[in-house]
C-alpha cells in the first residue's frame, strides 16, 4: 500500500474513532495526477448524500495543464465507491452531533487509488496540548536513554 499523500493535521485536530476505505472515481487526468503526488487533502472532507458518498473539496492539480480540459475544477466533489451498508452505516453515525468524516490519507493498491478517511470527534484545545505533552515526552525520555544532552 504505497502511500501517495497524508492529511497529517487530521490526526492532531481530530480523534479518529473509525477507518473506512474507499475507491474513487477519477477522471484520467486526474488519477495520473494523483500517482504524480499533485493531490493535496487538506481542508477536504466526506458528506454522504442521497445513498452515495461524496469526497468534497479536495484539490487535485491539474498533472498538465496545458493538456487540461477547458473548465476543469481543481476542487470538484468526487464520488466514493462504497457498499450501501457502508453507506448506510455511515450516514446514520454522521446524523450524531459532534461527528464528521475527514480524509486521513490517499494510497493505491496496484493501479487503483484508494482514500482512507475516519469518523472523528474533533478534539479540544486542552487535548491537543496534552498530544504536545506526551510526544514531547516521549522525545525527551528516548533523548536520555540514548544518552544524548
Amino acid at each position: 500500500m504505497p502511500l501517495i499523500t497524508e492529511n497529517k493535521r487530521s490526526l492532531f485536530d481530530y480523534e479518529i474513532l473509525a477507518r473506512y476505505h474507499a475507491g474513487i472515481v477519477l477522471l484520467g487526468f486526474e488519477a495520473k495526477a494523483v500517482f504524480y503526488k499533485k493531490a493535496a487533502l487538506a481542508g477536504s472532507f466526506v458528506i454522504v448524500r442521497g445513498g452515495e458518498a461524496f469526497w468534497i473539496n479536495a484539490t487535485i492539480a491539474p498533472y498538465q495543464p496545458k493538456n487540461t480540459p477547458k473548465g476543469y475544477e481543481k476542487t470538484r466533489p468526487r464520488k466514493l465507491l462504497l457498499s450501501k451498508r457502508e453507506i448506510a452505516e455511515l450516514a446514520g453515525k454522521t446524523a450524531q452531533k459532534g461527528l464528521t468524516l475527514i480524509p486521513i490519507s490517499l494510497y493505491n493498491e496496484g493501479r487503483k487509488i484508494k482514500l482512507e478517511f475516519g469518523l472523528a470527534r474533533s478534539k479540544k484545545k486542552f487535548e491537543k496540548r496534552e498530544d504536545i505533552k506526551e510526544r514531547e515526552f516521549a522525545r525527551e525520555k528516548g533523548r536520555a536513554l540514548r544518552g544524548e544532552d
